[in-house]
């Protein structure tokens, strides 16, 4: 069994003042014929630590959802996972959680002491709560480290470097990709840590073709160092068990009986697209007066129903502000259409989460939506920052029921066959016995360059630092 580290981000040779720890010799050897328990001498499970700045029940975007259900999965597949993440109110600061046979142990840093002055102290003071939580448990010696994204890079170059330990990361989403560019000094600091991270991974994971072109071009990471392992699904999360009278009750909420549910969920911000799926709406109404937007996802959106109401529609969209997660597979089951218009989209979880709950699914022709949605199979492509193109999607499911059956249908067979947790848990798994098969990394390791994309911007003033979530 492996045991890993994730931090919610190849090999190295383990060694304390140069001696090589006991059992890691073993686990090197073993990992070249699987990553299972080794066969030479039963050295044990692999273990892996995980960090990730959020896991529910803290959960802001894609991140947490993905840390979690890889967890279990790799646990499920025999290797021993810790998880290192940040404090949320409520959680305990420890807990175990079943996964077959295995188990996911997490550990919650505690939280900030002092209030920060902006997001970008927060997560600085957040790392080294991370480092603080682990040094508590007494327990440093892991096989692997894994990283998830730029919010966890100190915690985890100063594992990778302090215990000699291979360093694997994945990169959800890009500063440059998110803002098309870098156009401001916090911009060019988050950047600096992406490459910072990726410049300190063994391997670079990345959830589809277009977020690997994005990370080779935009940070330049060499592309025999990058690897494409897609999210997954938990489809069996994702169906809505309520009796048709609950059901029927919680649809009130949003919709009249007669009206029909055209329905986002998504962070409201510019990527995302909502700006975009209101300027589509009166075309909708047009020719569905029965058409109905629910938008569900954290954020203001005072600006967004005003822009609504502007066009004589603010009786036609209801925000319901952040869902328990409860709550999105009934709101997937009594959806017409579930619709994403992104404007940068790395992957497309929830154009995934929403195939996998059986919804017919219309999306823009952007980044990983591209790789998830085959246009007319298991989902509509619509022209990207174009309501006229998103007005068609969504006007051709709810007029065309054979269609939308079709999409329903397809969508969840083509989630069931690739995007599986276990499936993917496996493909990880390959990543991992790369690494723990390529000797020397830690002793080879080099301090970065000083002259790489981003690194070392100039002072960054209070007043420039924004405050995000």
């Amino acid at each position: 069994m492996v045991r890993l580290l994730c931090l919610s981000g190849g090999p190295a040779e383990e060694k304390v003042t140069g001696v090589e720890r006991p059992g890691v010799r073993q686990r090197r050897a073993s990992a070249k014929m699987g990553m299972g328990a080794s066969a030479a001498g039963g050295a044990g499970p692999i273990r892996v630590l995980m960090l990730s700045w959020e896991y529910p029940p803290r959960i802001v975007g894609g991140i947490a959802r993905h840390a979690d259900e890889l967890s279990q999965a790799l646990a499920r597949a025999g290797v021993e996972v810790d998880v290192l993440t940040a404090h949320h109110p409520g959680a305990p600061a420890a807990e175990v959680i079943a996964a077959g046979e295995g188990r996911v142990r997490v550990m919650r840093a505690a939280p900030n002491p002092v209030n920060p002055l902006d997001f970008i102290s927060d997560i600085h003071q957040l790392n080294f709560l991370l480092l603080e939580r682990l040094m508590s448990e007494g327990e440093l010696d892991y096989d692997l480290l894994h990283a998830h994204d730029w919010l966890v890079a100190f915690a985890a170059r100063t594992l990778k470097h302090g215990r000699e330990t291979p360093l694997i990361a994945t990169i959800h989403a890009t500063e440059a990709g998110r803002n098309r560019g870098i156009h401001n000094p916090v911009q060019s600091y988050i950047h600096s840590l992406e490459w910072l991270l990726t410049y300190d991974a063994w391997r670079v994971i990345c959830c589809s073709e277009a977020m690997a072109s994005e990370v080779t071009g935009s940070l330049q990471v060499p592309s025999d160092k990058v690897r494409v392992v897609p999210n997954g699904v938990d489809v069996g999360r994702l169906q809505c068990s309520d009796s048709p009278e609950a059901l029927t009750a919680f649809r009130s909420r949003w919709a009249a009986p007669d009206e029909r549910i055209v329905f986002f969920v998504g962070r409201l911000v510019r990527e995302k697209g909502v700006e975009v799926l209101i300027d589509a709406m009166p075309e909708v109404i047009a020719a569905h007066p029965e058409a109905k937007f629910v938008v569900a996802g954290g954020g203001w959106h005072g600006h967004l129903w005003q822009r609504a109401a502007t066009q004589g529609l603010g009786h036609k969209i209801v925000f319901t502000g952040f869902l328990p997660e409860e709550d999105l597979p009934r709101l997937y089951a009594i959806a017409s259409a579930a619709v994403f218009p992104s404007l940068y989209e790395p992957f497309g979880i929830v154009a995934l989460e929403a195939m996998g709950a059986g919804a017919p699914v219309v999306t823009s022709d952007i980044g990983g939506l591209r790789e998830v949605v085959r246009h007319g199979e298991t989902g509509l492509h619509t022209w990207a920052n174009n309501p006229h193109s998103l007005a068609w999607g969504i006007n051709q499911v709810l007029s065309n029921p054979k269609l939308a059956e079709k999409l329903r249908a397809g969508g969840l067979k083509e989630v069931r066959r690739r995007y599986d947790w276990d499936g993917i848990a496996r493909q990880t798994q390959a990543v991992y016995a790369e690494v723990m098969a390529e000797p020397g990394e830690a002793a080879a390791r080099r301090a970065p360059p000083l002259s790489e994309p981003g690194v070392r911007p100039g002072y960054i003033v209070c007043e420039e630092a924004p405050s995000r979530s």
